[in-house]
């Protein structure tokens, strides 16, 4: 599409995202709440809706909820009530959906997000409890299966205003609430296993106007390279309708992936369609002090303050304190090591570089890490002080350590001998034996060809197996070829 027409519209856009709560048990059921189980094995009356059974309200999906409205500096509702949201379709057995309509647990607050454009707030409208539908399975052919399973299963709906303009921006505010509900321990983020679920709400209008265009929702958005795409292909589909002078209809459409396009699914239905009143056998909720105060005091550190930590008080660059609070277990992990060693450089490139590729390759988490960080900051210690060198304490120790993190780091070094020789006599004939092996390199480097020094390095470190101190190595590498 040419940019030109791009620039005659505003592009406005709004999300809602659904996280699947941590709970053991549904919202409304003692029934289990858990991944991959066989269809239809994890229902009972209520979730069936069979005549009699009453709802009650799991006390922790709702202490989960306020923990993510503080984190996003939410108002806490203190009288909340469920609402009935009345819809029909084949996987919601009652025909109705327990949610929050009047009364969110969470009121306003925003999530920050970084873009190539800079950092900017989100604004939140509201994070309401409500529970999950079933499952539709769709076949190849005419028939459709439903697995109850999910039907009942604690859901938070993170809604925000329609303050977004560009699908980069929404890819970067479900990143941060995934890295969010992972801090909080509230939900898992798995996109793919559908636990962490995206609809966004797209429109256009043109730049001059002041009345917001048609809203269409789009859904079935399983990455957050998938909310990206699918919202730019909207973005699109719609400004070349308003090019043609055509309606946008207001409805709901689903993203082909494969296809790369929307496609329509239902029109959309209006607030008054699904006649909200209060459920009648869920009593109202009051957030007491006493208990608000219990769960601001369960809060962990949030990604915004240990990055703050990283880059204020131990001077990490924005990149580093960006990479390393990605995940929650990395940053925990790094902020443990921290404790036991001043060289927080150091500590910040053994987290980034050898510690992560250990991970990646085991496809472990940081909190399942053998090495404490107390041992790993000895060996900071020992590069620092010149005992070690990083070559041989990340290529030869490191492996060592991953294998026996119960023997102390200092005994792992000697019984690998790879404590660096700092005496001239020892490291002096070993250079003596290098310049002899190449005198063809020899007379280059004398002709003003500096960068061999690097190649002469390399090879007395070998055959030191590395335990050469290299600054002595290098002094005395550079005064033995002068007086060649």
């Amino acid at each position: 599409m040419k940019e030109e027409i791009r620039q005659k519209y505003r592009v406005v856009i709004g999300l809602e995202v659904h996280a699947q709560l941590l709970t053991s048990s549904k919202i409304f059921s003692a029934e289990p709440s858990s991944f991959g189980a066989a269809p239809n094995t994890q229902v009972g009356v209520i979730t069936l809706a069979h005549p009699g059974t009453l709802p009650k309200l799991n006390r922790r999906a709702f202490e989960l909820a306020i923990k993510m409205g503080l984190a996003c500096g939410s108002e806490i509702s203190r009288n909340n009530i469920f609402d009935r949201k009345n819809y029909f379709y084949p996987d919601l057995p009652k025909g109705y959906q327990i949610t929050q309509d009047r009364t969110p647990v969470c009121r306003g607050g925003s999530v920050t997000i970084k873009t190539k454009d800079g950092v900017r707030d989100v604004k939140l409208n509201r994070i309401h409890l409500e529970e999950d539908a079933g499952k539709s399975i769709h076949t190849e052919g005419p028939d459709t299966f439903i697995d109850l399973n999910r039907a009942g299963v604690a859901l938070i709906e993170i809604v925000t205003e329609p303050n977004m303009s560009t699908a980069e921006e929404a890819a970067a505010f479900v990143t941060e609430v995934r890295k969010l509900v992972r801090y909080l321990d509230i939900c898992d983020g798995n996109m793919e296993e559908g636990s962490l679920r995206c609809d966004a709400n797209v429109s256009i209008m043109l730049k001059d106007a002041t009345v917001f265009g048609k809203k269409v929702e789009i859904k079935n958005m399983n990455s957050i390279r998938n909310v990206q795409r699918a919202i730019n292909v909207e973005i699109e589909r719609q400004m070349e309708l308003a090019e043609k002078g055509e309606v946008i209809a207001s409805e709901t459409r689903t993203y082909d992936a494969d296809k790369n396009k929307t496609f329509g699914m239902r029109e959309k239905e209006e607030l008054n369609d699904y006649r909200y009143f209060p459920d009648p056998d869920l009593s109202p909720v009051v957030v007491s002090d006493e208990w608000l105060n219990q769960i601001k005091a369960t809060m962990p550190a949030l990604p915004h303050e240990l990055f703050n930590k990283f880059v204020s008080q131990y001077k990490l660059s924005e990149y580093d304190a960006t990479v390393l609070t990605d995940s929650k277990d990395i940053a925990l992990y790094m902020d443990a090591l921290c404790g036991h060693t001043k060289n927080y450089k150091a500590a910040a490139n053994w987290m980034m570089g050898p510690v992560k590729s250990w991970l990646n390759e085991s496809q472990k988490n940081a909190d399942q890490f053998p090495v404490i960080p107390k041992n790993l900051a000895d060996v900071i210690e020992l590069i620092d002080s010149g005992t070690l060198n990083f070559t041989g304490a990340s290529q030869r120790l490191f492996p060592e350590m991953l294998q026996h993190p119960e023997v102390p780091v200092r005994n792992l070094v000697d019984q690998l001998g790879l404590a660096q020789e700092s005496n001239q006599n020892s490291i002096l004939p070993i250079i003596e034996e290098v310049i002899a092996a190449f005198p063809e390199e020899v007379k280059q480097f004398k002709k003003g060809k500096g960068a061999l020094i690097g190649m002469f390095m390399g090879e007395v470190m070998k055959r030191s197996q590395g335990k050469a101190d290299p600054k002595t190595t290098k002094d005395l590498l550079l005064n033995t070829l002068k007086e060649v």
